[in-house]
């Protein structure tokens, strides 16, 4: 039995298999031919791994400039980063986090069928992190197992239900349709930034969009993204490496490549793995998009798929490049002030600011044009780097180590877990959580009055 616990969990740990199986559910719903269902399963589960491909080349070539980096600046402290973390969680409290996510997943189907915050999070490997930090805060605050699985799978439920609706009225500016959501941790910096670029807006002067950037003709050629973003990338590692020396960057790094040479083709490489990662989301949205319906038609009636930020990427390229350099500036900002102030240093952690920086740029740039792109994706680079400082108080033991979480909503989630354990321990924490489930329902009975309020002015 526990062999294939461990196996049924195993499986639910895996994003690709998860989506595919959601794609295979939606087809068979559909009553689609054995053959279209199997094609559409496979080009879904092939699609995703080939995004996660993506992924992996972008982390491996943003590692070494990581490293660059700290040693340029001589800059020494936590480093924001959701695997180095959840590695070290998963030795004291893996079974815990295990547990809390599978059945946060059920959370999250439930609170859809009966709420107005219709999202299924398909986003796996970030809702397992989540997962892993609710079980470290809930064990910090002295729950036995089955109190932190219970509870913990009710704020995992309510956090990956809640963090697509709070970015969702910006997702249909960007998308033009309201089928898909953004299923990722960093949902509340990025709604910030869409708040931030809307707000920013000029009403008299408009900002272009990032995609409306007009090149000399001599440059035309910068309008192709992967050389865009080559030449970009390329370029900020070759200062970091200039500062960072040539003896450190070959002695550690490059294993003897010349310092130079190797800068370029990290640049070149988080490119490539761009274009992956690009090729990979055309695939997944061909497939997952239209067998969703099949779910929302059978299971939760006009449910929406939240997917990971790379499905934000093709709909503004320059303004994932813009939101990525925006945020990085952010947390770099937020490194001095803390540097000044005399705290914890948080180190700006360059993969959680490209993912969620450049999904933040997209947002910024169709609630405010370029001004929002730049502004809103700022404000989330200073998002994502207080707010894993503030977190760490609240981490026990594990806000000891080197690493944390980098994204917005466990900023967000875990102050308000944590700091409800430092004010008044489990029953705080079990009264937070079902005044939270109230707040839910009420706000979705609001919004369905609202929406049916609409709906009887305009029923065309």
């Amino acid at each position: 039995m526990n062999g294939f616990l461990k196996v049924l969990l195993d499986i639910f740990r895996q994003p690709a298999v998860i989506v595919a199986l959601i794609a295979l559910i939606g087809l068979v719903a559909q009553r689609k031919k054995g053959t279209d269902v199997m094609k559409g399963t496979i080009r879904t589960l092939v699609g995703f791994l080939v995004l996660a491909a993506g992924a992996g080349v972008v982390s491996g070539s943003l590692d070494p400039f990581g490293a660059m980096f700290q040693q340029a600046f001589d800059v020494q402290g936590v480093v924001p980063n959701n695997e180095a973390i959840v590695g070290k969680v998963l030795v004291e409290y893996g079974s815990v986090a295990a547990l809390i996510f599978f059945f946060g997943m059920v959370v999250n189907v439930l609170l859809s069928m009966t709420s107005h915050f219709k999202y299924i999070y398909l986003s796996g490997h970030v809702a397992f992190y989540m997962a892993a930090m609710i079980a470290v805060i809930f064990k910090v605050a002295g729950f036995p197992t089955w109190g932190a699985v219970l509870w913990g799978s009710i704020a995992q439920g309510m956090i990956v239900t809640v963090s697509p609706a709070i970015v969702q009225p910006f997702m249909k500016k960007v998308t033009g349709t309201d089928d898909v959501a953004l299923g990722h941790t960093g949902g509340a910096g990025i709604a910030l930034s869409g708040l931030v670029a809307k707000l920013t807006q000029s009403r008299s002067h408009p900002s272009k969009s990032t995609e409306d950037m007009k090149f000399p003709s001599g440059l035309g050629f910068l309008r192709d993204t992967t050389v865009i973003t080559a030449l970009s990338m390329g370029l900020i590692y070759l200062v970091v490496a200039l500062f960072a020396g040539p003896t450190f960057i070959e002695s550690k790094l490059s294993d003897g490549t010349n310092y130079i040479v190797f800068s370029l083709l990290q640049g070149a490489t988080f490119s490539a793995g761009v274009f992956v990662i690009l090729a990979g989301v055309r695939v997944v949205l061909g497939e997952i998009v239209p067998a969703f319906k099949g779910i929302s038609e059978r299971l939760v009636k006009n449910s929406k798929p939240a997917l990971d930020v790379p499905i934000t990427f093709t709909f503004a390229p320059n303004a994932v490049l813009i939101g990525f350099l925006s945020s990085f500036v952010g947390g770099i900002v937020g490194l001095v002030v803390m540097a000044v102030a005399g705290t914890t240093i948080v180190v700006p952690g360059v993969i959680a600011h490209f993912m969620t920086g450049g999904a933040s740029g997209v947002i910024g740039n169709g609630a405010g044009g370029r001004r929002g792109a730049v502004l809103g994706a700022f404000v989330n680079g200073l998002a994502i780097t207080f707010l894993p400082l503030l977190l760490l108080p609240v981490l026990g033991d594990v806000g000891f180590s080197n690493s944390t979480f980098s994204d917005a909503d466990f900023g967000v989630a875990g102050l308000f877990l944590g700091y409800l354990d430092k004010g008044g321990g489990q029953i705080a924490i079990i009264v937070g959580i079902l005044a939270a489930l109230v707040v839910l329902y009420a706000s979705s009975f609001v919004l369905k009055r609202r929406a049916g309020r609409r709906e009887a002015a305009d029923p065309i």
